[in-house]
């Protein structure tokens, strides 16, 4: 019971500081070029901190919040904090190869959250927040077991698990781009080198 009241509790408070302004719109279009792009999937608990720090890096052209690994078709965020959907909060990099290699978003991803929670990620605790990466094909699966072997070999026991891509969907609009249109700063996701 205390579990699903502190699910409640954090839902309410992300709903409480979300922006709901009309006025804000997250444009279909933005000017990115799409040409020679790849896509990666990454879920590291709230991907608010996930996809703003994505955003940063050379070589990615976009990054989605949303929803993946459930069995739940086209979810809602209040399904999804819920813990009852499958899906976990995810994010869509949008990367070119030529710029940037899936390796080095793979070690991104380990070096900006915290592969060793078992139970969600930071303050956010529930299924929807578990670290977990959506691998493409075999050489991406390959490239995250041996980048968690090395972790494993500094020390760090690693919770983070490797799924086959299933299909992704888009957070809500107000969702997108959240730390960049408010001007906050993530609460639990900070960058800390660990790859050589």
């Amino acid at each position: 019971m205390t579990k699903y009241i502190l699910i409640i509790a954090l839902g309410l408070l992300a709903f409480i500081s979300t922006n709901f302004s009309k006025e804000i719109e997250v444009p279909l279009n933005k000017n990115i070029d799409y040409t020679n792009t790849k896509k990666a999937h990454f879920a590291g608990g709230c991907f608010w901190g996930v996809e703003h720090l994505f955003e940063k890096q050379k070589g990615v052209k976009d990054v989605i919040s949303g929803y993946m690994g459930g069995d739940v078709k086209n979810p809602d965020y209040y399904g999804v904090i819920k813990g009852d959907t499958g899906h976990v909060e995810t994010v869509e990099v949008v990367y070119n190869p030529n710029e940037i290699s899936y390796e080095n978003l793979a070690k991104l991803f380990f070096e900006i959250h915290d592969p060793t929670q078992k139970n969600g990620q930071g303050p956010d605790i529930g299924s929807q927040y578990l670290s977990v990466v959506f691998y493409d094909n075999e050489e991406e699966k390959k490239t995250t077991e041996k980048l968690i072997e090395i972790l494993k070999t500094k020390g760090y026991d690693v919770a983070t698990t490797l799924k086959e891509k299933t299909p992704f969907y888009a957070a809500e609009g107000y969702h997108q781009d959240y730390y960049k249109r408010t001007g906050k700063t993530p609460y639990c996701h900070v960058y800390q080198k660990i790859f050589d």
